[in-house]
């Protein structure tokens, strides 16, 4: 979603509760994913669905997807997904409550979501894996960075921050008035086509609210701390600011960037055709 230029005017009430929203949103419904295998691992109390693309045989890391907020492995990668799977081994999954892993009692945190990943891949017999996150995902992917560093080969931040000064007070603020009628008709209407219990979209809602209203992110420490190469990706117009981009990317030690014309927040879940080409020669190039 397109943020104001810096010097304009406030944005109306309900022009802030679009731009909160885009936090729990992935992008526009995705062109459909290749046929892959599929299935549920049980972990920590839940059964996360997966999808394995690509070819099985490939010896490089595979790719780990993880998908943005009140989103899907369609509504974030489907665009992409084809192109990301040509020649490369691709993990996908839907967190707890998302797509079609159904909830539980607990809260949504990033800290649970980078665990139950860790889980996935344990159970899939992967030691070391690539990571791209977008948006929420991103966050994920900073924490397992983080957590287990032992897993993470290589990084793409995508379309996230590492804290609260990422994106416009607006957007923080308007979580405290943040309404399911908001939100955006192709989530919802994704989460009702898949959800094994869509009578669960309010708490469903509300669960993902919250979990940006207790978002604190990470020490600028932190962040210098992951030896991961890491490949920022941010749009020229996200909701997550091009300056903040910079400043995370400088604060990695390993890291590279990339800035893309024209795409907003939602836009940045199906970017031009360059974008996965990028991902690709970055994994497979050699980082100093």
């Amino acid at each position: 979603m397109t943020m104001p230029p810096p010097n304009s005017p406030e944005p109306a009430p309900s022009r802030q509760r679009a731009i909160l929203l885009s936090a729990l949103t992935a992008g526009a419904l995705g062109l459909g994913c290749a046929a892959a295998q599929k299935g549920y691992a049980p972990v920590n109390g839940v059964r996360m669905y997966y999808e394995l693309h690509g070819d099985p045989g490939d010896p490089r890391p595979p790719l780990v997807l993880l998908h943005g907020g009140g989103s899907t492995i369609e509504t974030s990668f489907g665009s992409i997904l084809p192109a990301l799977a040509k020649g490369r081994r691709v993990i996908a999954l839907e967190r707890q409550g998302h797509g079609h892993t159904a909830d539980i009692d607990r809260p949504f945190t990033f800290a649970q979501s980078a665990e139950d990943t860790v889980a996935v891949l344990r159970q899939l017999g992967v030691a070391r894996a690539d990571f791209l996150g977008y948006s929420n995902g991103g966050h994920i992917a900073i924490q397992l960075a983080l957590s287990h560093p032992e897993i993470v080969r290589k990084l793409i931040i995508e379309s996230a921050m590492f804290d609260r000064e990422g994106t416009d007070p607006a957007f923080w603020e308007g979580f405290d008035h943040a309404r399911l009628e908001e939100m955006p008709k192709e989530l919802r209407d994704a989460y009702l086509a898949v959800a094994p219990h869509p009578e669960d979209l309010p708490t469903f809602f509300a669960k993902s609210v919250e979990q940006m209203k207790e978002f604190k992110g990470w020490r600028p420490e932190e962040i210098h701390s992951i030896q991961a190469p890491t490949l920022v990706l941010v749009g020229d117009r996200d909701l997550v600011r091009a300056e903040h981009a910079v400043v995370m990317a400088r604060l990695l030690p390993r890291s590279q960037l990339a800035i893309v014309p024209g795409a907003d927040h939602l836009g940045m879940s199906h970017p031009p055709p360059w974008v996965p080409e990028l991902i690709a020669a970055f994994l497979d190039s050699s980082v100093p």
